[in-house]
C-alpha cells in the first residue's frame, strides 16, 4: 500500500484506536510547553490528532487549537472527546492541501501522525504557517525492546513469518538505535537546531489487550482479513502460555522542538 492508502486505515476502527492507543508520557507535554516557548493563550496547529489523545493534554492547559484530521471517523471521535473544550476546532481536511483562514500559530505539533504527511513540504509548510519565532513540535513514537529484555519479541517474527514473510518481519530496534528528525529538520534550512527529549516507557498487555493495540496499526489493517485473523491467532496462543500471562511492551517517544529562524 502507499503512503495515502496506508494511512487512511485508521479510518476502519476509530473507536477501537481511542480506547487501545496508549497516552504520552505527562512530562512530555511539560518539556513541549518549556522548549516551544509557548505563551499562555498560545495559538496551537495540530496535525493529525486522531481521536484527540494528545490534544486534550494541551486543551487542559488553556491553549486555543486547530486540530487538522484527515480521517471524517476519527474526527467525529475527536469531536466527542473534547467537546468540553471550546478552544479546540476540529477540521476534517488533508493537511497538504488545507489553508488556514489566519496563519501565524505559536506552534504546529504533530503525535505520531507526521510521517504520514508528504515529506516534500511537511517542513515548508509547517514552517509557512508559523509565527516568527514560533516553534515546531514533532513527537515520534516507537516500539523498542531494553537491553537483555523479554525474548518474546524476537520469537513473535515466527508468527508473522509463517504467514506473511517479508523482510520486514524483524525484533524492536533499542532505543540508542531510533534516529530522531534532527538531520531532516537542519537539512531543510528552515529552523535552529532542534532540541531532543527522549521518553522510554513500559505498558504489560495481555493478550486481549495487545491484540486489540495491533488490529490499530496501518501494517496490520493492511493484512487481508484472513492473514491478519491467523497471525493474530499465533500471537494469542504465544502470548497465553507464558507463565504471567501477559507480555510487556516498551515504547519510546521522541520530542523535537525546533523554532523558525
Amino acid at each position: 500500500m502507499s503512503r495515502e492508502e496506508l494511512r487512511a486505515t485508521f479510518e476502519e476502527v476509530p473507536e477501537l484506536y481511542d480506547r487501545a492507543r496508549p497516552t504520552y508520557p505527562p512530562e512530555l507535554f511539560g518539556d513541549l510547553v518549556e522548549l516551544a516557548g509557548l505563551p499562555a493563550q498560545a495559538r496551537i496547529l495540530e496535525v493529525g490528532p486522531g481521536t484527540g489523545k494528545a490534544t486534550r493534554p494541551l486543551a487542559e492547559r488553556g491553549y486555543e487549537i486547530v486540530a487538522v484530521e484527515l480521517g471524517e471517523r476519527l474526527a467525529e471521535v475527536a469531536h466527542r472527546n473534547l467537546a468540553a473544550f471550546p478552544s479546540v476546532e476540529i477540521v476534517t481536511a488533508n493537511f497538504e492541501s488545507w489553508e488556514p483562514a489566519v496563519a501565524g500559530f505559536d506552534t504546529v505539533v504533530a503525535f505520531t501522525a507526521f510521517h504520514w504527511i508528504d515529506p516534500d513540504l511537511r517542513l515548508a509548510k509547517s514552517a509557512r504557517l508559523l509565527r516568527a519565532g514560533g516553534a515546531l513540535a514533532v513527537v515520534q513514537t516507537h516500539h523498542i525492546v531494553r537491553p537483555g529484555g523479554d525474548g518474546f519479541w524476537a520469537e513473535v517474527q515466527e508468527d508473522y513469518d509463517a504467514v506473511v514473510p517479508s523482510p520486514d518481519n524483524r525484533p524492536p530496534p533499542l532505543a540508542e538505535e531510533v534516529a530522531d528528525l534532527r538531520d531532516e529538520i537542519e537539512r531543510s534550512e528552515l529552523f535552529r537546531p532542534p532540541q531532543i527529549r527522549r521518553y522510554a516507557w513500559d505498558i504489560p498487555y495481555t493478550a486481549d489487550e495487545y491484540l486489540a493495540v495491533l488490529d490499530t496499526y496501518s501494517g496490520h489493517r493492511s493484512m487481508t482479513d484472513g492473514e491478519r485473523s491467523e497471525v493474530f491467532r499465533r500471537i494469542r496462543r504465544r502470548i497465553e502460555a507464558r507463565p504471567e500471562g501477559h507480555v510487556t511492551k516498551s515504547y519510546l517517544a521522541i520530542l523535537n522542538v525546533a523554532r523558525t529562524l
